[in-house]
């Protein structure tokens, strides 16, 4: 019996680098950071985010759609129609108990949360919203993109704090390779950067930079100075097709999902292992499975928050697994912390570095922490031959995920 592979036939990104997926890898190779002052955190200790320019939410999906939800199903709602509309699928004639969606969600949405609990201390409950329950639960966004295009399969969102996207995309893998889905939706949306209990909580943990007096400079991953991560909005989507279903309707593939593992470090609550004990192991997971060498990655798209444990853990982890590892670039210097979901865009990223044979460059970085010691892309892009790239997502709870695409 003939094992089933899984194709990248869709692809949508919505980041603080531009929306759709041309302008956002052209705002990411200019490798100049987004960070600047958000009006929505006005008076906070950290006043300053990576926020999508242009943003319409009622233009993009309709009023109807926004009036009932929150900003991170109208992110995921609008990349998942890009991610179809690239996939050339017919969602109007599909099977739709074939087709999957799995949505990484970080936490539940924050947006209404401050107005709401002022409503309440004050007794006055009829002012709260009757949608305040379903536009707070995760799942929504899963289930806003089913509806929006009947996929009528397997339906959830998954939360592994900040790796949730990148574990979503893992998990539609398992889906086709088992034989329940032909077609999966999958990746990850979250809009921490328009909450100012998520920006005034993050502050008061100690993991935001607090470069007011730079904003730009703020996100500056792997650097000696780094101080911190900057807080950031967006959603990233694959369409995953079995890849006998692809080529039976002439699809255009991008890239193969080839491999991923998922691990925890069963280590602490917040900080990564000091040697990256998980990210190896969901980088050997992740080749095993995709039948391949660490010599074998051309690239890895890093999770490089531009925390001090965290990069150097996740430094350690690839020193470790590689030896000496390949070109590394840091996605979140340019557009911050998307949480939930960086780790889909980042393999959106992926992708496109694979199929443009590009690494965009790491913003900010002046001066390489001694203690990185890898090769990360800087200043400006670099054009290099690579067949595979790996993508690697570490989240809060030691969970860690590790994504390997393959050249079509």
């Amino acid at each position: 019996m003939t094992r089933r592979s899984v194709s990248v036939t869709g692809i949508g990104m919505t980041t603080p680098a531009g929306v759709g997926v041309s302008a956002g890898w052209f705002g990411l190779c200019q490798g100049l950071s987004t960070a600047a002052p958000d009006p929505r955190l006005t008076g906070m200790p950290v006043s300053f985010s990576c926020r999508i320019p242009g943003f319409d939410a009622t233009e993009a999906i309709g009023r109807r759609i926004v009036w009932r939800t929150d900003r991170f199903v109208h992110l995921a709602l609008v990349t998942a129609r890009e991610a179809l509309a690239d996939s050339g699928i017919d969602t109007g004639t599909w099977d739709g108990s074939r087709v999957g969606v799995v949505i990484g969600v970080g936490s539940s949405s924050q947006d209404t949360a401050t107005r709401e609990y002022e409503h309440l201390a004050r007794g006055a409950y009829r002012a709260l919203s009757p949608t305040d329950v379903p536009r707070s639960m995760p799942n929504m966004a899963p289930a806003e993109i089913a509806i929006d295009c009947r996929a009528t399969g397997p339906n959830f969102a998954v939360s592994t704090a900040c790796a949730s996207g990148a574990t979503a995309i893992g998990l539609a893998h398992d889906l086709i390779v088992s034989g329940t889905c032909d077609i999966v939706i999958a990746g990850g949306a979250e809009s921490a950067g328009s909450s100012r209990l998520a920006a005034g909580a993050f502050w008061r943990m100690g993991a935001l930079s607090t470069r007011s007096d730079d904003p730009a400079g703020a996100s500056r991953p792997f650097d000696a100075d780094r101080d911190g991560f900057v807080l950031g909005e967006g959603a990233g989507i694959l369409v995953l097709e079995e890849t006998r279903h692809a080529r039976a309707r002439r699809a255009t593939v991008h890239a193969q999902l080839a491999g991923y593992g998922t691990t925890c470090d069963a280590h602490h609550w917040t900080t990564p292992h000091p040697q990256g004990r998980g990210t190896v192991q969901a980088l050997g997971t992740a080749l095993a499975g995709a039948g391949l060498e660490p010599c074998d990655i051309g690239h890895v798209n890093a999770h490089a928050t531009s925390t001090p444990a965290n990069d150097i853990s996740e430094a350690e982890a690839l020193r470790t697994f590689f030896g000496t590892p390949p070109p590394v670039t840091a996605t979140k210097s340019v557009i911050g912390h998307a949480i939930a979901g960086a780790g889909a865009i980042e393999a959106v990223v992926s992708v496109l570095s694979l199929t443009r044979q590009t690494i965009h460059p790491t913003a900010n970085l002046d001066r390489l922490d001694p203690a990185v010691d890898l090769d990360v892309v800087t200043k400006v892009p670099r054009s290099h031959r690579m067949d595979a790239v790996a993508s690697t997502s570490i989240g809060f709870g030691g969970q860690n995920t590790a994504l390997v695409f393959t050249s079509a």
